[in-house]
């Protein structure tokens, strides 16, 4: 099970829809595929070496120690049943994570609430339409929509992190 940690030290506040089963088992989100990871390290967002990230006890360590107090990084995932695809989701199964999440993001004010994905971003605001990049803010907040991790070009994942490293002061 992934553990998520609330803190007032988040500078980013990463938002998925639910956790594939591997990343779920190892208790550490997109663990099963590590680019969202690499990203992170590419855009400066971590400072690990890329050998510790692919090791899952390495990255297991990094997640749990230091991906918040040291990087000031946080995740949530608005349904915590781990799906192989996404489809696998009930509707509505979302809802308890919208309000935890809603009351994380106000309670706690990360710097900047980044939604994984047009899934999670179009469940959490109960829309179909959004474009990429930043969003209306909320509670105040700004909010940035980024693509999947995991499909299509680094580069573009990569320098949108590092428009969200700018605007957090990460």
């Amino acid at each position: 099970m992934i553990a998520y940690k609330t803190s007032k030290a988040a500078k980013i506040l990463f938002v998925g829809i639910n956790p594939h089963p591997g990343s779920y088992r190892r208790g550490v989100p997109f663990s099963n595929n590590k680019m969202f990871w690499y990203l992170l390290n590419r855009a400066g967002l971590l400072q690990e070496a890329e050998d510790d990230l692919k090791n899952d006890q390495s990255l297991k360590k990094i997640y749990d120690k230091k991906f918040l107090p040291e990087y000031g990084l946080n995740f949530v995932n608005l349904v915590d049943r781990p799906t192989v695809d996404v489809t696998m989701l009930k509707k509505g199964e979302e809802e308890a994570g919208i309000r935890r999440t809603s009351k994380i993001i106000q309670s706690y004010k990360p710097r900047v609430v980044c939604f994984i994905g047009k899934i999670a971003f179009n469940k959490f605001n109960g829309t179909r339409k959004c474009d990429w990049g930043w969003q209306t803010e909320i509670a105040g907040l700004p909010v940035y929509l980024m693509h999947f991790p995991i499909r299509g070009p680094a580069a573009i994942r990569v320098q949108e992190l590092k428009q969200m490293k700018r605007a957090s002061g990460a």
